[in-house]
Parts: C-alpha cells; sequence; structure tokens
C-alpha cells in the first residue's frame, strides 16, 4: 500500500509554513511544502529540517499548467494518491497599491479562484477515499461581502455548477475593466471577489464528493483568522501557528465525520452560516 501523502501549496512562509509545521507533527504519512519559487521552498524546508521535522520539497506554480501536470506525474508515480490537499497559495494587493482595479481584479481573480480550481482539477483525481482538502478562504469570503442581492443569491445557490461559478467570477472582472462593478452589485475589493469564489467553489466541490459518500472525501474553507504574515503587513492578533489551528483541524477530520463538510470554518474551528447578514469578529488574540 502506498505511504500517504499530504500537500501544501505556498508553502515556503505564513500560513502554509506553519500548517506544513504542523502536518509534519501530526499527519502519519509524507508531507510536501510546495513553493513556486524553488530556492525560497528549499530554504524553508531546511529550516524545518533542522527542527528535526521530516519534510519534502516539490516545486510547484499553481500558474502553470505545465508546473502542475509535472507535480501530478510526480504524485501518481511515487505515491498513486493524494490524502491531504491544503491550497494555500494566494495573492493580495495592499490597500495603498496604485495598480489600476481592473489589474487588480484580473491579477487576483486569476490567482485566488481561477488557478485554484485549476489545481483541484488536476490533483482531485488522485484523492483516495478520506482524503481532506482546504481551501483557504478568508473572512473576506463571507457572502455578506458581496453588496448585490442578485449575485448573492446566484453565488449561494445550491445549483450552482463550477462552470457558472466561473462565468459569474470573470464577469466581475470585466467589470472591474468596464468601471461599473460596483454599480453592478460587486464588492470594491477584488480580494474579497476572489475570497467568495473559493468559498462557493468549496460548496459546489462537496456536492460532488457526496455523489459518492463511500469515498468520504470532505472539503472546507477555512478563514484562518487575522495572522501576522507578509500579506497582512504583519498586522493582526494572531501568529502563523494560531492561524494554522483551523487549516490542520479541517485537514486531520477522521474517517467519516458528519461534520465539518463542505463549510465554511472560522479560525476557532466553529462552523460559520455563509449566507447570514452578520459574521463574527474576523480575529482574535485568544487560543
Amino acid at each position: 500500500m502506498s505511504r500517504k501523502v499530504a500537500v501544501v501549496t505556498g508553502g515556503n512562509k505564513g500560513i502554509g509554513l506553519a500548517v506544513v509545521r504542523g502536518l509534519c507533527r501530526r499527519f502519519d504519512g509524507d508531507v510536501f511544502l510546495t513553493a513556486r519559487d524553488a530556492a525560497r521552498g528549499e530554504a524553508a524546508v531546511e529550516q524545518l529540517r533542522q527542527l528535526g521535522l521530516n519534510v519534502k520539497f516539490h516545486q510547484l506554480d499553481i500558474c502553470s499548467d505545465e508546473s502542475l501536470n509535472v507535480f501530478k506525474k510526480y504524485l501518481e508515480e511515487n505515491y498513486n494518491g493524494l490524502d491531504v490537499l491544503v491550497n494555500n497559495a494566494a495573492i493580495a494587493f495592499k490597500i495603498k497599491d496604485s495598480t489600476p482595479f481592473a489589474v487588480q481584479a484580473k491579477e487576483t481573480i486569476y490567482t485566488n479562484y481561477t488557478r485554484l480550481a485549476a489545481t483541484c482539477r488536476a490533483l482531485f483525481p488522485l484523492l483516495r477515499p478520506h482524503a481532506r482538502v482546504v481551501n483557504l478562504s478568508s473572512s473576506s469570503g463571507h457572502l455578506s461581502r458581496i453588496p448585490g442581492e442578485q449575485i448573492r443569491a446566484q453565488l449561494s445557490s445550491p445549483s450552482l455548477t463550477e462552470e457558472a461559478l466561473t462565468e459569474l467570477i470573470q464577469s466581475f472582472v470585466r467589470a472591474a475593466e468596464e468601471g461599473t462593478h460596483f454599480k453592478k452589485g460587486w464588492s470594491d475589493s477584488a480580494y474579497e471577489v476572489s475570497k467568495n469564489g473559493v468559498s462557493a467553489l468549496t460548496f459546489i466541490q462537496q456536492r460532488e464528493f457526496d455523489k459518492d459518500p463511500q469515498q468520504d472525501i470532505v472539503v472546507n474553507a477555512v478563514h484562518p483568522g487575522w495572522v501576522r504574515t507578509d500579506m497582512s503587513s504583519h498586522s493582526g492578533p494572531l501568529t502563523p501557528e494560531q492561524g494554522a489551528e483551523a487549516p490542520l483541524f479541517c485537514a486531520l477530520l477522521p474517517p467519516n465525520v458528519s461534520a465539518p463538510r463542505g463549510a465554511y470554518i472560522w479560525w476557532d474551528k466553529q462552523i460559520v452560516d455563509w449566507t447570514g447578514s452578520t459574521i463574527p469578529p474576523p480575529q482574535s488574540n485568544k487560543s
């Protein structure tokens, strides 16, 4: 029987690195830290090995089909499957960034939504029974962040397909290019739209997995909290280790767990109503 394997995208720093560290300590199998930049990835792996942790590295640029295919082939040939996938890689423009909003919208949606979906399409065929998938969302990925009632209804429809979701998210990019996105009911934050896309995609994916319940494959969307990382300009009360706790909880769910399955998980591991009009505070300094 092939050895179990876990993969974390964007794992060379921040929450991703903390998730890798936690999996090395708690997961019974091989753990792959993946990163776009091989030098930075190898440096992060060396740091973990100095802590006595057994971790492996593979270069992976989720924005490259070639890179995804190379990694998929590697997993097929060496493990013949995949047991844990943590989709962590993402970008966020700073609030004061002068990049035109249309460019921010295009690049943010492409990396955070389009290429996360592409990563799933590439690697999902490798998922073994009882596999666990964690999609890093955000408090920004709560449905209440989208002003337009009609768009919220579309995003939360139980019959929404991945194809329809992708077209809907791409309509935001087109509206941003036209300068009409807010008028049409979208958020004025490309990051919020991208993470709502990730949340909605998660629910679609679980509905597909549930068509074969015996496989017991579970995917959840997780808000890790307001964490001190490069993305947050090192603001926020939570450490990366605290931000990794909810993703690790979902990555290590036991077989045949009843909940959470296809849920929106808060930093404190609680299930939050994604469609609710109010949400809990996005962060806390309490562990």
